[in-house]
């Protein structure tokens, strides 16, 4: 297996990395991505649902599919513009719950969304409807899973306490069984085979969907990997370093505020326009200490940071290092700190919460997620009292290797994937909060290099500027990745944009094409600033 090459770090003794990480909480269906806005310009006409079920809902129930110990069917009638449908819940042995969703005219395809964090969210939670019936409307099938355990009964990693075989399942065994179990199912209920099957999902969702074209290239013809958490152990290093580091110096909303406001400054202009969005954050080189006030001997205050505030913010920046000064994995964006209005109306800055703690008591999500990921994932047996002040950034990356063979997503090899026609994009935020968006760039740049020549025509990458984990941030972070895939994979059409929107109380505000990657875009230097139409993509050399 070839697996990514971190360009960060490259020495003897400790096993290499590429990060991904993710929210627990987050949906990670991506469905604030917008997918199918675009659907009435599809070469493809996917929305079509032509195609009658063969047999009665309450039959699929008799089906005898291979490891399902438990099926059971319902008809569900159509409400609401959401069409009829048979809904299908099951259980893989041991414990892998999931369901299909039916709809009564099917556009002969099938339709798969992931988990977000250590998974666990179940297929009926009410979060999962308003996708669910989105992905109906458009007529196809339409399946999740569990992975193999409930989030409210075993919350974080400690699923593995009760059967280690969880870890395999959480890790990648339950989406395949599940996409191979469902597209049976559909088979037999309309008598007829999925003409394409995709996956569209976030964070460890889009790690999900990068395992399936690694290991499983025949489950999906597409793949649309949002934010995927492309390593697991890399992200876990990230996390400990960054809690330590702000454990000696922890840092305040107001203080998080002054460095969105001082970075903005100092970097919204490299690209040539300012807009409030930093285009490409490579380009910004960023010495905290030069770019916020450091406070005077004895004060400490918001309107600076003490030296070892902007020592500590630094290190977040940079990313955790060894001691003689390497580097182990990749640091945080300038820009992924700026103050946005999340989705519950709150204003702060997009560490708040995910990498700085809002009080002494608190813990931020990442260092949660990460912490769980040493206790019940990495050790084994689990050691849930372990204490993440013990890791050793020399030594102890090594311990990580076990599983990172199991869940992360590094494999580069994707010949597989390729020869039989699959087609995979891949999105990220620069402004990413949860996960290092060099991630993604890592693997992208040296996926293709690995796939042989002309590795575009498989594979791309969008880096949208300002947009946070999944969806949000300040810049344009609604786009249709859906209809894209759909088009590459059925017509050949590849993307040579994608067009993505700020939607502020339902209006569009700003809209950006989304480039693939190394284009980016560039204002035309007419028109709006606001406009897609203004701007154009193209290739530029660093620092242009």
């Amino acid at each position: 297996m070839r697996r990514a090459k971190p360009t960060v770090r490259k020495f003897p003794g400790v096993s290499r990395y590429i990060l991904l990480g993710i929210l627990p909480a987050l949906n990670p269906d991506a469905a604030l991505a917008q997918p199918f806005t675009d659907a009435p310009a599809s070469l493809s006409g996917y929305t079509a649902g032509e195609i009658e079920p063969a047999m009665s809902c309450a039959n699929l129930a008799n089906l005898e599919l291979r490891e399902v110990i438990v099926l059971k069917a319902e008809s569900i009638p159509a409400v609401e513009g959401v069409p009829a449908h048979c809904r299908v819940n099951g259980t893989i042995d041991p414990e892998i719950h999931f369901q299909v969703n039916l709809p009564d005219r099917w556009n002969s395809r099938f339709y798969m969304v992931g988990n977000g964090g250590h998974a666990g969210q179940q297929p009926d939670d009410p979060f999962q409807a308003p996708l669910r019936n989105q992905v109906l409307t458009q007529h196809f099938v339409m399946a999740s899973t569990d992975t193999g355990h409930d989030s409210a009964k075993e919350p974080g990693a400690s699923f593995v306490l009760s059967n280690p075989q969880k870890a395999i399942d959480y890790a990648f065994r339950a989406v395949h069984m599940t996409a191979v179990t469902a597209k049976q199912i559909a088979n037999a209920f309309y008598d007829r085979p999925v003409s394409y099957s995709y996956w569209n999902s976030c964070s460890n969702g889009g790690r999900q969907g990068l395992l399936e074209a690694q290991r499983y290239p025949e489950d999906f013809d597409g793949i649309i990997a949002v934010a995927p958490w492309v390593d697991q152990t890399g992200f876990t290093i990230g996390a400990l370093w960054n809690q330590r580091a702000l454990d000696e110096a922890p840092v305040t909303a107001g203080k998080l505020t002054l460095i969105a406001d001082r970075i903005m400054r100092h970097c919204d202009a490299v690209d040539g326009l300012v807009d409030g969005l930093i285009d490409d954050p490579r380009n910004c080189p960023l010495n905290v200490a030069e770019v916020v006030p450091i406070c005077q001997t004895g004060t400490d205050d918001d309107s600076c940071l003490t030296p070892a505030q902007a020592e500590a913010v630094q290190k977040v920046y940079d990313g955790p290092r060894d001691s003689r000064g390497r580097r182990i994995f990749h640091g945080f964006m300038p820009g992924s700190e700026a103050v946005v209005t999340g989705r519950d109306g709150s204003v702060n800055s997009g560490w708040m919460n995910l990498i700085v703690s809002n009080g002494p008591d608190a813990r931020p999500a990442d260092f949660g997620l990460a912490q769980d990921t040493m206790r019940y994932l990495v050790f084994q047996p689990p050691r849930p009292d372990w204490n993440y002040r013990d890791f050793d950034f020399d030594h102890d990356p090594e311990l990580l290797e076990r599983w990172s063979r199991l869940a992360d997503a590094t494999d580069i090899n994707l010949r597989a994937f390729r020869a039989r026609g699959g087609k995979l994009i891949i999105t990220y935020g620069w402004a990413d909060t949860i996960l290092q968006p060099m991630m993604g760039v890592d693997y992208f740049e040296q996926a293709v290099t690995a796939n042989g020549p002309d590795g575009a025509d498989f594979l791309r990458l969008f880096m949208a500027p300002g947009m946070s984990h999944c969806a949000g941030g300040n810049g344009p972070d609604q786009h249709d990745a859906v209809t894209a895939i759909i088009d590459w994979v059925e017509k050949n059409h590849a993307p040579e944009a994608l067009l993505a929107r700020k939607i502020v109380n339902g209006k569009v505000t700003r809209s950006r094409p989304l480039c693939p990657y190394p284009q980016v875009a560039r204002y035309r230097g007419q028109g709006s600033i606001d406009e897609a139409a203004n701007f154009q993509c193209l290739e530029v050399n660093a620092n242009q």
